[in-house]
């Protein structure tokens, strides 16, 4: 009941924050980004004691599909949180508020597997940790990426109001998202070379998916960020090249998981 409780009130404040943001954003005022945080903060903690209850059981971990999208939506909006704090980044609940509110809900409804406690290593748990950490601000960087490319859209047809007034100017939209796509190479980088050492047979059939698509979508971003520091490579091109190696990222875990879990199981 404590879990249920948990996560019905992290619903309920993600649809209060995205209830308040479409109301400021539709009168073209800004957020007040003061109580924008601490209903974030609300929500992040009773999204996380939620999830607690959901992923650790008697039995064990329960690490299904729909479980962890929800964790990583907890991530995203833990580490947006922390840095609007410096950066002008609370835009970014626009998406992710409706977004966590679905990951919680369907959460609340979906059976998974029961992987028993001590079958995963620390190893592997800190190769999850860190692939936790590179989906998520990866994932965060596509956001930015589409909030950019909004702006960019609008001020070239010359309708530089509404929703774009409120924005940070295009340079500053477009150094935060190399700053991200930096950070999140790292971090993906990290997590695959993790993958290898700690997995047996990367290419074995379960996983074989997994690690080519991984792969598929470090190289898109390394080559997007080669071009970035290369040839200058931005607005457009950059928005095609972060959509293109999230689509990998995405097919890398969330398609792998969901083929396993709902069509092959």
């Amino acid at each position: 009941m404590l879990t249920l409780a948990a996560n019905s009130t992290a619903i309920a404040l993600y649809l209060a924050g995205s209830g308040y943001l479409a109301s400021r954003l539709g009168r073209n005022h800004a957020a007040d980004a003061s109580w924008l945080r601490a209903l974030t903060l609300g929500a992040l903690l009773f999204h996380g004691a939620g999830l607690y209850g959901l992923l650790f059981t008697e039995e064990g971990y329960h690490l299904g599909f729909f479980k962890v999208a929800s964790t990583i939506f907890w991530v995203i909006n833990v580490i947006v949180l922390v840095s609007s704090l410096k950066k002008p980044l609370h835009n970014l609940f626009v998406f992710l508020f409706p977004l966590s509110t679905l990951a919680v809900l369907v959460s609340l409804f979906s059976t998974s597997a029961v992987t028993p406690y001590g079958e995963i290593g620390t190893d592997i748990v800190f190769h999850i940790f860190l692939s936790f950490l590179a989906y998520s601000l990866l994932t965060i960087a596509t956001f930015q990426a589409l909030l950019l490319a909004y702006q960019d859209r609008q001020l070239k047809h010359k309708h530089p109001m509404g929703v774009t007034r409120l924005l940070p100017p295009l340079q500053t939209m477009e150094t935060l998202l190399f700053e991200m796509l930096w950070v999140g190479q790292v971090l993906l980088t990290l997590s695959i070379v993790t993958g290898f050492l700690f997995f047996e047979d990367l290419f074995g059939q379960r996983l074989v998916h997994k690690t080519v698509f991984s792969l598929l979508a470090w190289l898109v971003y390394a080559i997007l960020l080669w071009g970035r520091h290369r040839n200058g490579w931005r607005g457009s091109q950059a928005v095609r090249w972060t959509l293109g190696g999230f689509a990998a990222l995405m097919l890398a875990y969330f398609g792998t998981k969901l083929v396993l879990e709902f069509i092959l199981a």
